[in-house]
């Protein structure tokens, strides 16, 4: 992996990690105050995946 790739790679998990503090879980995970903070969870989720695929690509396109 690549530093660029690490660089975004951190900066999801981060990014979840902090969505994660922000959770009020006496109200549930699924309350609507929490809403906002699920979708930034699912947003970083996605990044991570993104960033992975993208990584794997270019090492794909560098064999050939």
């Amino acid at each position: 992996m690549t530093t660029f790739y690490k660089i975004f790679f951190i900066i999801f998990i981060v990014f979840i990690a902090i969505n994660f503090y922000a959770v009020d879980w006496n109200l549930g995970f699924f309350h609507a105050e929490n809403n906002k903070f699920l979708f930034s969870i699912v947003a970083g989720i996605l990044g991570l995946i993104l960033t992975l695929v993208m990584n794997t690509w270019r090492k794909l396109s560098e064999k050939q």
